[in-house]
């Protein structure tokens, strides 16, 4: 996809108009943003294990988070790294509620992207009339929650998910999801907590996106990036390619396409959001150089 988009871009045109003081205000507080999206969902992931009265330090599992992020770039989906964060908490906690803390924090920042998308549209009535872009927008949004759904009701059913909570093979960590989620349904505040942070995280990755619109002299309304960003960033999971690369250009040069922006700048966009992100998971390397070399402590 990259080869297809690449030929489409014009340098000339992707010089944005403001100051160059400017533009790195704008990139410097976009690192921040990143950095600040993976802190909280380090945090996300705690109040998961909290959950399932599995206590861990922040510090700890930001080290895995930056790690999983470290490795999530060299594997297909985004989602590579979220092996490495298992098998590195699964060091001091259960395996099987390793396992089902990284699915439960990663189910619930999946139900409040496509929530964030309908927010956009709903505050900006006028995104519904661009073509195939709304409703593209529309039916990932819709599809995702409806697939979410199932996954849910399949999750906390007790003679579907649930029959597998005893067992002691590997189906014991469908038993364990299970369980996390009967445990988050038994205790609403504590997971209005989590979808709280997750809610925040969310906004975190939209307020990177529509920083690195303005570093490219861009001016979106702030309503039209809530709305696609989210829809991105459920595209680039799709495991066709490293990291979502190509497929979160494609997916920008489709959304903003409407919108103004020329396919260069789109997928400069896309670039730039993909350059953050790699160049504050590059924190990450450390991590993963040493982490691993952490030993369960006796019972």
């Amino acid at each position: 996809m990259l080869v297809l988009l690449l030929p489409r871009i014009h340098l000339a045109s992707l010089l944005p108009d403001t100051h160059h003081a400017e533009t790195l205000a704008y990139l410097a507080l976009g690192f921040g943003a990143t950095l600040g999206g993976f802190a909280l969902s380090a945090w996300r992931w705690q109040r998961v294990l909290d959950v399932l009265d599995v206590p861990s330090r922040l510090s700890t599992l930001l080290s895995h988070y930056l790690a999983g992020q470290f490795v999530g770039n060299f594997l297909p989906s985004t989602i590579g790294g979220d092996v490495l964060r298992v098998s590195r908490l699964s060091a001091t906690a259960p395996g099987a509620a390793s396992f089902a803390s990284v699915i439960l924090e990663r189910l619930t920042g999946w139900i409040v992207l496509p929530v964030l998308t309908l927010t956009g549209l709903a505050l900006h009535p006028s995104l519904l009339d661009l073509g195939m872009a709304s409703r593209l927008a529309l039916a990932l949004s819709v599809g995702t929650l409806t697939l979410l759904a199932g996954l849910l009701i399949v999750a906390g059913s007790p003679k579907l998910a649930g029959r597998f909570a005893a067992h002691e093979g590997r189906t014991r960590f469908i038993g364990a999801v299970h369980l996390g989620v009967q445990r988050l349904r038994r205790r609403p505040g504590s997971a209005a907590g989590v979808l709280g942070v997750a809610t925040v995280y969310q906004l975190s990755t939209v307020a990177a996106v529509y920083l690195a619109t303005r570093a490219l002299g861009l001016h979106l309304p702030m309503a039209a990036v809530l709305a696609f960003a989210p829809v991105v960033a459920i595209a680039q999971v799709l495991p066709v390619s490293l990291n979502g690369l190509g497929v979160r250009e494609g997916a920008f040069v489709v959304f903003l396409g409407p919108l103004g922006v020329s396919a260069g700048q789109a997928i400069a966009v896309g670039l730039l959001v993909y350059a953050m992100t790699l160049a504050v998971s590059l924190l990450g390397a450390p991590a993963f150089a040493v982490g691993g070399r952490s030993r369960a402590l006796p019972a």
